[in-house]
């Protein structure tokens, strides 16, 4: 009998403010991504079955600085190629999963320099993955995940088309995010924020980006 294969996901935390909500954000996902497991959209039923692991990548821990590579990262094949050994971390830590979903705040209409940065820095590790991308803002995020889109098509990736954009409900909730406070999210509430957003969340992740790490298309 043919044991289901494995695979590694990474929800990407895009943002290393002081104050951010990031992780709470990437928790909702992760939360309404596992409640949604098995599954259900009939799509995914003619796909064979597999094993998921789902892992929070906080960029915040890689203690990135701007670009410092000497070599170009297109020519570079394995991460103890680069040159520093910030690099090699990041590299060794990016290679081992098999898909990301990219989270985004968005910053004066675009992304965050320090998701770019660290975008940047490889390329063959990367390359040829599915990505989900899921912005958030006082107006949803709607150009940064259009620009994350162009980004992570230009190194290769198999980006879902569809993407997610969620504005914040009020302009309480925007000024409570700017501070890092709490936003009260639950994946489990059908009248959380952006509980209109589950539904959207869990069918690209199951049934368009798990879909394409088994199609392998």
């Amino acid at each position: 009998m043919t044991s289901s294969p494995t695979f590694k996901i990474g929800i990407i935390i895009g943002s290393t403010r002081v104050h951010r909500v990031g992780p709470q954000v990437a928790t909702f996902l992760l939360d309404t991504i596992q409640n949604a497991r098995p599954p259900a959209a009939s799509n995914a039923a003619s796909l064979p079955s597999c094993t998921t692991t789902i892992d929070l990548i906080d960029l915040k821990a890689f203690h990135l600085p701007i670009f410092d590579e000497p070599g170009i990262p297109n020519r570079i094949t394995t991460p103890d190629g680069y040159a520093h050994a910030h690099t090699r971390a990041w590299a060794r830590h990016v290679a081992v999963y098999d898909a990301f979903v990219f989270l985004s705040a968005q910053r004066n209409w675009g992304i965050p320099a320090e998701l770019k940065n660290a975008i940047d820095y490889l390329f063959h590790e990367w390359r040829g993955k599915p990505a989900l991308i899921v912005s958030y803002g006082g107006h949803g995020g709607v150009q940064c995940a259009e620009q994350l889109r162009t980004v992570l098509g230009a190194i290769g990736m198999r980006v879902v088309p569809t993407m997610v954009n969620m504005a914040f409900p009020s302009k309480e909730d925007l000024e409570r995010a700017f501070k890092g406070e709490d936003l009260a999210l639950d994946a489990r509430s059908d009248a959380g924020p952006w509980a209109e957003h589950r539904g959207q969340i869990a069918g690209l992740f199951w049934d368009e980006m798990v879909a394409k790490i088994l199609r392998g298309a």
